[in-house]
């Protein structure tokens, strides 16, 4: 099943901030859009959910990564295609990532997720733009993400997956849930001059 359309939940049962009455997560400088967090960044000190002031809520540390591959297309083209994930749970399209276990490091949490999800053992490229958001708990969650392509394996739903497969490149934008999965992708599109 594809993306419906935009509605009140997001992500991981995230508001969705263009819904009526809902909180958006932390944005750019320039408030257009969500932050795209420099490696290593959390939430501004002191700043609690939601951008409200008092103590902040721990900040829920994800990983993960956009597998990508070099593809021959019929007369001589060359494409590039993706792993994307679907998830029953949420009935969503989304790139394959997760929580980081306790001393885990984000590279390595980034490496076992995409693992956990597609049964892809993947080798870590360039670092992406992170996304951050608030989750359906109300907590902000930062997601760390890296280029990466196949050391072994091929893709197929596992853990909380049902479905996990190789998505041309301009289907792929098209097949992601979230604005902020496309806008993580763009930046492996520019990354890749295609």
């Amino acid at each position: 099943a594809g993306p419906g359309p935009p509605g009140r939940y997001a992500e991981d049962g995230a508001v969705n901030p263009s819904s009526q009455g809902c909180t958006p997560a932390p944005t750019d400088a320039g408030g257009a859009g969500p932050a795209l967090s420099a490696p290593g960044a959390g939430p501004a000190p002191g700043a609690g959910p939601a951008g409200q002031s008092g103590p902040a809520e721990p900040l829920v540390r994800a990983a993960g990564g956009v597998v990508w591959r070099r593809d021959g297309a019929p007369g001589g083209a060359t494409g590039f295609e993706v792993v994307l994930v679907h998830r029953p749970s949420y009935d969503d399209w989304s790139l394959p990532k997760g929580k980081l276990e306790a001393g885990e490091s984000d590279e390595a949490a980034a490496l076992r997720e995409v693992e956990e999800e597609t049964g892809v053992v993947g080798r870590l490229g360039m670092e992406l733009p992170a996304t951050t958001y608030i989750d359906r708990s109300g907590r902000t969650k930062r997601v760390r993400y890296w280029a990466m392509t196949v050391a072994s394996g091929s893709p197929g739903g596992a853990n909380e997956v049902d479905d996990a497969r190789w998505v041309p490149l301009d289907e792929a934008s098209r097949m992601l849930s979230y604005e902020r999965d496309r806008e993580v992708l763009a930046a492996l599109v520019g990354a890749l001059a295609v």
